[in-house]
């Protein structure tokens, strides 16, 4: 038990109780997680989202919510509701549960939230990742902190074992619940649990699989390095956003990192949470790019010996509040004439009012994506169409922020 304990304390150790919550779902690995976390100090909350998928869930969140009382950790409950039914049920679940804790840990001021993933969960997910024929970051499996805007998930117990945490459970003389679908052999997490049991014999086991994962972390770091060189021999960000490569140097690098620069490219430009596949990412650039070739919400064309990536103006967010951030990048950072409302993209209608936009020297292509600010549908200021009437609206990250999305830590 004291290696549970000092694994923990080791991987939390410069974040205070008081800007940290738990996710406890009344499993095992989460109860464990929330009472050795509770014993730290005060200030820990907690958080238990209930997803109304079987009748014993609002039974369960109620004992975590008791568990939770009874050690004096301020607990609540927060609710998945309306779900079409439609996708992939687990994979729903996930975003679901990521999307509700985040919006509580907001409310909460809270800058860290704890998960109880295991070793087990660790070579579990790394065995998933090589089903699907996944590269280094795949195999890194789960990272042990994840920074997503203003929050950083952890995961303080990569170290320990599922079995060991029910024993510290059951010698502390506390419950848990066993949820049934971690039995049901229909879901694949199921059965590579399963398998793990299976492929012991051969001595892949939870350890070597975890070991595997450190690394493959420490070799995407290293290709991440090495991107992010790239980036700054050959890239360049405009003021409009778009991503412009040097398309002989970029040319002269090893496939793998030319694969990383481009889906980092992808990813910044349209916030997509993942990267594109490898093939597709491989056939865009075996493919003719003069004429423009769309994947991830971006537009990709060759120009004047450069890759130039764009936001594909039918992929770009709704409209947004003034103070929020807009599709994924762009923020007002200025304020001028016009009492105006939202921000949104200029489109057709929009640039049809900008008459001096091609003294910007941006394409009209980039400027159909851009960010403009608008009064209902009265288009107010459009920046970077040469309209700017006081206003400004620039890239959240700067033009850095490229360079900074290529590194996981």
């Amino acid at each position: 038990m004291t290696d549970l304990v000092s694994g923990l304390l080791e991987a939390l150790h410069d974040i205070d109780n008081s800007t940290l919550g738990v996710a406890v779902s009344g499993g095992g690995d989460s109860m464990a997680l929330l009472h050795m976390l509770a014993k730290r100090g005060a200030g820990l909350r907690a958080v238990t989202v209930d997803h109304g998928l079987r009748d014993e869930s609002a039974a369960e969140a109620a004992m975590v919510a008791e568990a939770c009382r009874s050690i004096g950790v301020p607990h609540t409950t927060v609710k998945w509701e309306n779900w079409d039914r439609s996708g992939n049920l687990q994979d729903e679940a996930r975003r679901a549960r990521i999307r509700l804790i985040s919006g509580w840990a907001s409310e909460q001021n809270i800058r860290h939230v704890a998960l109880g993933h295991t070793m087990d969960d660790q070579a579990e997910t790394v065995l998933l990742r090589l089903a699907r024929g996944s590269g280094v970051d795949g195999l890194s499996g789960m990272a042990a902190r994840r920074v997503d805007g203003p929050l950083t998930w952890v995961r303080p117990l990569l170290h320990a074992r599922r079995g060991d945490l029910r024993e510290y459970l059951s010698a502390e003389g506390i419950d848990w619940i066993d949820d049934p679908s971690n039995e049901d052999p229909k879901y694949n997490r199921v059965k590579a649990r399963q398998a793990l049991e299976v492929l012991g014999s051969l001595g892949i086991d939870a350890k070597g699989m975890a070991a595997t994962a450190g690394r493959m972390r420490d070799a995407r770091v290293a290709l991440e390095y090495a991107t992010a060189a790239l980036a700054d021999a050959c890239v360049e960000v405009s003021d409009a956003g778009e991503v412009r490569i040097n398309a002989p140097v970029f040319n002269a690098a090893p496939d793998e990192i030319r694969f990383r620069l481009l889906a980092a490219s992808l990813q910044w430009i349209s916030g997509a949470p993942y990267r594109p596949r490898f093939d597709s990412l491989r056939n865009l650039l075996g493919s003719a790019l003069e004429n423009g070739q769309t994947l991830h919400g971006c537009i990709i064309r060759s120009h004047s010996g450069s890759i130039v990536v764009r936001r594909e103006p039918a992929r770009v967010e709704a409209p947004a509040l003034l103070t929020d951030v807009w599709d994924h990048r762009w923020i007002v950072t200025a304020r001028g004439e016009g009492d105006a409302d939202r921000i949104a993209t200029l489109g057709e209608s929009g640039l049809k009012l900008c008459e001096n936009w091609r003294e910007t020297g941006h394409a009209r292509e980039v400027l159909l994506a851009s960010a403009a600010v608008w009064a209902n549908n009265t288009l107010i200021a459009a920046p970077m169409a040469g309209l700017a009437n006081g206003w400004s609206i620039t890239l959240k990250e700067g033009k850095k922020g490229l360079h900074k999305s290529l590194m996981t830590r």
